[in-house]
């Protein structure tokens, strides 16, 4: 197949390049070839060539920008998937849109399935949740794929960097280091969702997923096993997200079951510290 990826620059969609690039044919769309806000910058990047599949990462996540520049964040968040939506559906093509776990407002106890009500708590999961019911308003050939917590080899383009590289940073420097563990999710490696999006597009199972590893842990505890597979023993100690001085509402409790993953038997993500030693062995190795 010949499949565009948009984003292809952030630490998923390096990811996905990698991985779908053998055997299909993939198309490196970052912001420079493709303005997902612009619906004549997205035809033109998408009709000038025949294109079998369109996988969009593209996204406005940085919590504290997004709740200054709202209006920004809906243009990419929602009018970008609208235009996507509209372009692909036209040209027939089916289309993966990446969504997040912060859809939920984290009030429930036991991990979110798909057909759950979405109560977004912040301007980003609102403008995902709007980005979400334009894509399936406006063409029926679509994955949407929720997840949340990623990191990857590349790092993350709008944050410069993910939460494992940054323990490992602040480790080094030998500063003392406060991580929230009021915050329960489940830490998702990049390589292995996009191992589960090559599974899933094989499929003409369209419609809405989670995908995320297997398991959940607070950040805190994310933290714990980073030092410990990484035998280091840092200053390191726990903090509620009041105590963090953040002021952007965060969802308490965003835990995804893969329950669509899972009934059509596809359901492929590991467990989240196998994921994190195999990044880290990776790292080590490299």
């Amino acid at each position: 197949m010949r499949i565009a990826v948009i984003g292809s620059s952030g630490q998923l969609g390096y990811d996905l390049c990698a991985v779908l690039s053998h055997p299909h044919e993939v198309v490196e769309l970052t912001h420079k070839e493709i303005e997902v806000t612009e619906f004549e910058s997205v035809q033109k990047a998408l009709a000038e060539a025949k294109f079998d599949f369109v996988i969009n990462t593209s996204a406005f996540h940085k919590l504290e920008k997004v709740e200054d520049n709202p209006t920004l964040a809906f243009s990419v968040n929602a009018v970008g998937p609208r235009n996507l939506a509209l372009t692909c559906r036209k040209l027939d093509v089916p289309l993966v849109h990446l969504s997040t776990d912060y859809v939920f407002s984290g009030r429930k106890h036991n991990p979110y399935i798909e057909s759950d009500n979405v109560d977004p708590i912040n301007i980003y999961g609102i403008s995902k949740v709007a980005g979400e019911m334009a894509l399936r308003s406006l063409w029926h050939k679509h994955f949407i794929v929720r997840t949340g917590s990623l990191y990857g080899r590349a790092g993350s383009s709008g944050k410069g960097s993910n939460f494992v590289e940054l323990m490992l940073r602040l480790a080094s420097e030998g500063k003392p280091i406060k991580v929230v563990n009021d915050q329960k999710m489940t830490p998702t490696a990049t390589l292995a969702l996009a191992n589960q999006v090559e599974r899933l597009i094989k499929t003409e199972d369209y419609g809405t997923y989670h995908a995320t590893c297997q398991g959940s842990c607070s950040w805190y505890e994310f933290a714990e096993e980073i030092f410990r597979w990484s035998s280091l023993n840092p200053d390191l100690t726990p903090q509620s997200t009041a105590q963090s001085g953040s002021a952007v509402k965060r969802p308490t409790y965003s835990v995804l079951e893969n329950a669509n993953l899972k009934h059509l038997g596809i359901d492929n993500m590991p467990h989240w510290k196998d994921s994190l030693h195999r990044y880290l062995s990776n790292k080590k190795e490299n």
